[in-house]
């Protein structure tokens, strides 16, 4: 294997991150890599809390794709024994726990999806409970005492709720030193993660420092805002673009962003050189210009990286007609009803597959979000009366219509 320059390297790597610890021990690491021709062992680490990876995950994932490029061997560490423990980071309370039999099954499909931005040829897929599982009791006490309660109560999430007096229970503790050993069972140079995982990176290096072994070092990459332009993208507030989304339904959702995140996504969540950004933005700053323009373009790339050109050019033509020319999409669903027998509307709903539940249906009717042949319905116990053939729209995206037989 050939490699780049070490600088170059580095400038390739440092691009989107928010830190390098230290900088100048991943340039040397980079040094003897070239010098030995000895690829480093890259890890992420992946917890399979929820089956769905989104594109909050790809920025992360990118970056790992930057290191395969380069030539290094990437190792992609799925946490099906932690994910039981639960990342505490970031949380104002206990993380419920899983089986091993969920994690497992989140796992399958986390490899599946990883695989849309990483090379899958090049990936080593490691489980943590390949060493995790085979610890005892001793050497779960030996890892302990490689780190103290003080460090540990650093963090902000623990220290705010030791000050609230919030429960904080012991093998919350475990998770970052489960997460460090795994650095130090893979003897990894360096470990890829998002800012919120920047304690728990750096126990990594200490505890590889502990065991003997020269610690790794971390590069964290910025958290990417949902749909609502605030939170922390996440499936659990609904402000998430899934991988396995369809075109049209990522596309769609993509024009919901603030205006104010385009070059961020932009940056993070394309392909799009840098030069290519940047003229993106000279563009945006003109106030003269629709930014609905740029987000199309936005939605398009997107689109394209996870399916094709084909697929983010139908997408696209979905949106426009539905929401910009206001015509209804060539494929709606089709419930059928006994025609004039009357049914709720939240039932229908349901019945259709519009939501996932009743009170789902209640939530948005009384959101105004609900509309029959354009007209919106504000009664939650709005009853339909099938004469006629009539379409019902749900939010932005979602159609169904309603046939009399």
């Amino acid at each position: 294997m050939t490699f780049l320059d070490p600088e170059k390297q580095f400038e390739i790597i440092k691009r989107g991150t928010v830190e390098i610890i230290p900088e100048d021990e991943f340039i040397n690491k980079l040094r003897q890599s070239k010098l030995s021709n000895n690829p480093l062992k890259i890890k992420l680490g992946c917890d399979p809390s929820a089956p769905d990876l989104h594109l909050g995950h790809s920025v992360v994932l990118r970056k790992l794709r930057d290191f395969q490029d380069l030539g290094h061997s990437v190792i992609l560490v799925i946490g099906d024994f932690t994910a039981m423990i639960g990342d505490p980071s970031e949380r104002k309370k206990t993380r419920p726990t899983l089986t091993f039999e969920e994690t497992r099954s989140n796992a399958e499909t986390y490899v599946h999806q990883a695989g849309k931005v990483l090379d899958a040829s090049k990936l080593e897929i490691r489980y943590n409970s390949e060493w995790l599982e085979k610890m005892n009791f001793s050497d779960v006490i030996k890892l302990a005492g490689k780190y103290t309660i003080a460090r540990m109560l650093e963090r902000d999430d623990f220290e705010n709720r030791y000050k609230a007096r919030q429960p904080i229970y012991i093998h919350e503790f475990l998770y970052p030193l489960a997460q460090a050993y795994d650095s130090v069972a893979l003897n990894a140079d360096v470990e890829l993660g998002g800012t919120d995982q920047k304690f728990n990176l750096l126990v990594g290096r200490e505890i590889q420092l502990a065991y003997g072994q020269t610690p790794q070092v971390i590069a964290t990459m910025p958290l990417l805002e949902g749909l609502d332009g605030v939170m922390k993208m996440s499936k659990s507030l609904g402000n998430y673009v899934a991988f396995e989304d369809t075109p049209e339904d990522m596309f769609g959702k993509l024009m919901s962003i603030p205006d104010s995140l385009l070059s961020k996504y932009f940056r993070l969540v394309t392909e799009l050189p840098d030069a290519e950004i940047k003229e993106i933005e000279r563009v945006l700053a003109d106030s003269f210009v629709n930014p609905m323009e740029i987000k199309k373009r936005l939605g398009w790339e997107i689109v394209n990286s996870y399916y094709d050109s084909t697929r983010a050019d139908e997408a696209k033509e979905h949106f426009e007609k539905i929401f910009s020319r206001k015509e209804l999409p060539e494929k709606i669903p089709v419930i059928k009803l006994q025609k004039g027998k009357s049914i709720l509307l939240v039932d229908v709903m349901h019945k259709g597959g519009l939501v996932n539940s009743k009170s789902e249906a209640r939530r948005l009717i009384s959101q105004n979000a609900v509309k029959i042949d354009n007209k919106v319905i504000t009664n939650i116990n709005h009853e339909i009366t099938p004469e006629s053939e009539v379409v019902m729209k749900v939010g932005k995206r979602r159609f169904l219509k309603i046939i009399p037989i």
